[in-house]
C-alpha cells in the first residue's frame, strides 16, 4: 500500500536559500581574517551563523591555488557558514567539491541576500502585433524601517535586518547600530554606525548631532581616533559612500569632510 507524502520519512521540495556574498579580492587567509576582524570590530555575533557564498570571480584567473579548508575555517570563525563557491574556474572544481562545497553557477537555489530581497519580476512579452512602447524605469521597492524610541546604551547592539533603522533617542559611546539599509538618528550619534551591512552602497547615515566612534557603509569603514572633523562635530550631518571613501556632509550647508 502506498503511503501519502505526509507519511513518508522525507520529502524533497525546491527552495531558495538566502546567503551572504563574500566577495574575495585576496586568497590569503590571514589577510581575509584581518579584514573580517576590522569589519566586525571584534564583535562575536556580528554575523549570526548565516550561509555564505564565496565569490572568487575577481581573483580566480590570477590565483593558482586557494586553500579552501583555511578559507572556510576563517569564515566559520566569524559565524559565516560557507555553502557554495561562485566564479570558480573548472580547475578549482575538484578541490571545491572535496571540501563539501557546492559550485554555484547561478542555477542553484542559493541566492545572495540582496538578490533574494529584490528579485525582479519576469518580463511579459508584448503581442507581436502591438507596437513597441517605451519602458519606464522601475524604482526599487522600499526596504521599510525599524524604529527605536529609546536610548541605545554602551554595550547594546541594534540590527535592522533587511531594512532602514530609525532611532529617535541618543546613541551612546560604546553602542553599535547596524542596518542593511540607511541609518537615521534624530538625536546624538556617539557610538558605532554601520549602514548597508549587506552590501547596499546607496545606504547613508544621518544624525542631528554627528560624532560617532566608527562608521561604515557597505563594508567601507572610517574611524575617528583623532576626533571627528571639528567643523561638523555635534552638527546635523550625513555620511555617504563615494567610490571607495566615505564623505561627511553637513545637512545645513555645503561643508564636506
Amino acid at each position: 500500500m502506498l503511503k501519502s507524502p505526509s507519511q513518508l520519512p522525507i520529502e524533497i521540495k525546491i527552495s531558495t536559500v538566502v546567503a551572504i556574498s563574500t566577495i574575495l579580492h585576496s586568497a590569503e587567509p590571514l589577510a581575509i581574517d584581518a579584514a573580517l576582524k576590522q569589519m566586525t570590530g571584534g564583535v562575536s555575533d556580528f554575523f549570526e551563523d548565516e550561509f555564505a557564498v564565496i565569490d572568487v570571480g575577481a581573483i580566480a584567473a590570477d590565483v593558482s591555488h586557494i586553500d579552501w579548508d583555511q578559507l572556510v575555517d576563517v569564515l566559520k570563525k566569524y559565524r559565516l557558514n560557507a555553502v557554495a563557491v561562485r566564479g570558480a574556474t573548472p580547475a578549482m572544481a575538484e578541490a571545491i567539491r572535496a571540501r563539501g562545497l557546492s559550485i554555484d553557477d547561478g542555477s542553484s537555489g542559493v541566492k545572495p541576500r540582496d538578490e533574494a530581497e529584490a528579485a525582479p519580476a519576469a518580463p511579459v512579452p508584448a503581442p507581436a502585433s502591438a507596437p513597441a512602447a517605451p519602458v519606464a524605469p522601475v524604482a526599487a521597492a522600499p526596504l521599510g524601517a525599524m524604529i527605536v524610541d529609546t536610548p541605545v546604551r554602551a554595550g547594546q547592539r541594534v540590527y535592522a535586518r533587511g531594512c532602514d533603522l530609525i532611532i529617535t533617542a541618543v546613541v551612546n559611546n560604546g553602542a553599535e547600530i547596524i542596518a542593511d539599509g540607511s541609518i537615521h538618528v534624530y538625536a546624538a550619534l556617539h557610538g558605532r554606525a554601520l549602514a548597508g551591512a549587506s552590501g547596499n552602497a546607496e545606504a547613508r547615515i544621518f544624525a542631528l548631532s554627528m560624532q560617532p566612534e566608527l562608521v561604515s557603509i557597505a563594508g567601507v569603514y572610517r574611524t575617528f581616533d583623532e576626533g571627528f572633523p571639528p567643523e561638523l562635530a555635534l552638527r546635523p550631518a550625513q555620511i555617504r559612500l563615494h567610490g571607495d571613501r566615505l564623505d561627511i556632509l553637513s545637512l545645513s550647508s555645503a561643508t564636506r569632510a
